[in-house]
């Protein structure tokens, strides 16, 4: 029994010195040279003003810089009107103290006990402001 030593032929063969087919001429789903495809008919025009020839393309590149905001009042600068600022403060109940009134009242010291965490300052969340535009700047949680 005598094999045949050359290999099927196959429909597509690149030319030589030439790059490798895409991936839809080597699974034939695109058009691949030497056979028909559609092409379109029509152009869509594109407007270019006259004497513009090459427009200059201008990059920006934009820093930002995260700074942490604790407790206290925080230096930084407004990402809203872009002031040099020390941020406007306000505390108010947290998590923390809204979880421990529950659990005071939960145990049966609900005659205004339940609103001590309410007062103590390590159960407030701090909210930063701008003082120029009075935007909000975040939010300093205890939990």
């Amino acid at each position: 029994m005598q094999q045949n030593k050359t290999p099927p032929s196959y429909g597509f063969m690149p030319q030589p010195n030439a790059p490798p087919p895409s991936y839809e001429q080597a699974m034939g789903v695109g058009p691949i040279p030497g056979q028909a495809h559609f092409v379109p008919t029509h152009t869509v025009p594109v407007y270019n003003p006259p004497g513009a020839g090459a427009t200059p393309v201008v990059t920006q590149q934009i820093v930002t810089q995260v700074v942490t905001i604790g407790p206290h009042s925080t230096h930084m600068i407004c990402p809203s009107c872009h002031a040099d600022i020390n941020s406007k403060t306000r505390s108010n109940p947290g998590l923390i103290a809204w979880v421990s009134g529950f659990l005071i009242a939960l145990f049966g010291c609900w005659f205004g006990c339940c609103l001590i965490p309410c007062c103590i300052d390590e159960c407030m969340d701090t909210h930063h402001y701008c003082p120029n535009c009075n935007a909000y700047l975040g939010r300093h949680g205890r939990v």
